[in-house]
């Protein structure tokens, strides 16, 4: 075993030496994405980040009781100082959702269309939901180094599973009596997707969302690690150090971030659930 594990060790940085430059090119536009999203976040007045997170939340959720807690729980992060780790911490939020939803989307798309596929991925799946976060960190950080953008990229392999799962299982929930009667008007297969598949399944595609977004503010704190800053860096400070309060007010302010996000996007998911409920007489 000892020589098993050399080899591979040896392999895998064989690997990163001989294409680290290509690696470092690949990455290099998310670096820059993130950079720019965090500058944004960051040097925005603060008034004006909290009325786009209220409209955005107002138009989503039509909920003014979320709007009110919103609003209650940003104030609450700017009167304790954890405003501009916030916003770090929501723009690596922001750009890790979306690039799980970008790979999760077409992987569920996949799974849904082929038995085959879904056989291969989910064992796939099933490992990554049952492996210790912390495990993520070891081949990212050999791959990709220390900074934002490997931790970026662990908190996207963590967060994705619920995206593809999910993906898959709305599409394949579909009813088969409405892909006959579009099979029966003549629809291609690319026509019943856009049109019929992914539309009936976004409540449950929300579904996803809803848990991509969770499990990625769960694992920024884990991710601060390998440099992720924000309030992850935080919390991992104030175990460093024992500081009980700074530890418990980040936490608190990670929670407020959840609590939006999570009560905005099943409110909107249970808006797309209503708007596709057939009546019957």
């Amino acid at each position: 075993m000892r020589g098993v594990r050399k080899s591979v060790d040896d392999s895998f940085k064989g690997f990163v030496r001989a294409y680290g430059n290509v690696i470092d090119a690949v990455t290099n536009p998310l670096q820059l994405f993130l950079n720019w999203l965090e500058a944004l976040f960051v040097n925005t007045p603060w008034f004006i980040i909290l009325a786009a997170m209220v409209l955005i939340v107002y138009l989503t959720s039509r909920n003014m009781r979320i709007v009110a807690l919103t609003i209650i729980g940003m104030l609450f992060i700017g009167f304790v100082g954890l405003w501009e780790d916030t916003m770090v911490t929501l723009a690596i939020v922001t750009v890790s959702t979306l690039l799980a939803i970008a790979i999760g989307i077409p992987i569920g798309i996949l799974m849904a269309r082929s038995d085959r596929a879904q056989s291969v991925v989910n064992p796939i799946l099933d490992v990554m939901q049952t492996m210790p976060s912390f495990v993520y960190l070891i081949p990212v950080v050999m791959i990709f180094g220390i900074g934002k953008v490997p931790g970026v990229i662990a908190v996207v392999i963590y967060a994705v599973p619920p995206m593809i799962r999910l993906t898959n299982l709305g599409i394949r929930l579909v009813d088969r009596e409405v892909l006959e009667a579009a099979d029966a008007f003549g629809s291609s297969p690319r026509q019943k997707l856009f049109n019929v598949q992914i539309p009936l399944a976004l409540p449950t595609v929300m579904a996803g969302i809803n848990q991509t977004i969770m499990m990625s503010l769960a694992m920024v704190v884990v991710a601060s690690m390998i440099g992720v800053g924000g309030l992850g860096k935080n919390v991992l400070q104030a175990i460093s150090n024992q500081f009980l309060t700074i530890g418990f007010l980040n936490g608190f302010a990670l929670v407020a971030i959840a609590i939006i996000f999570d009560r905005a996007s099943q409110a909107y998911g249970k808006r797309l659930q209503r708007h596709t409920e057939v009546v019957h007489g």
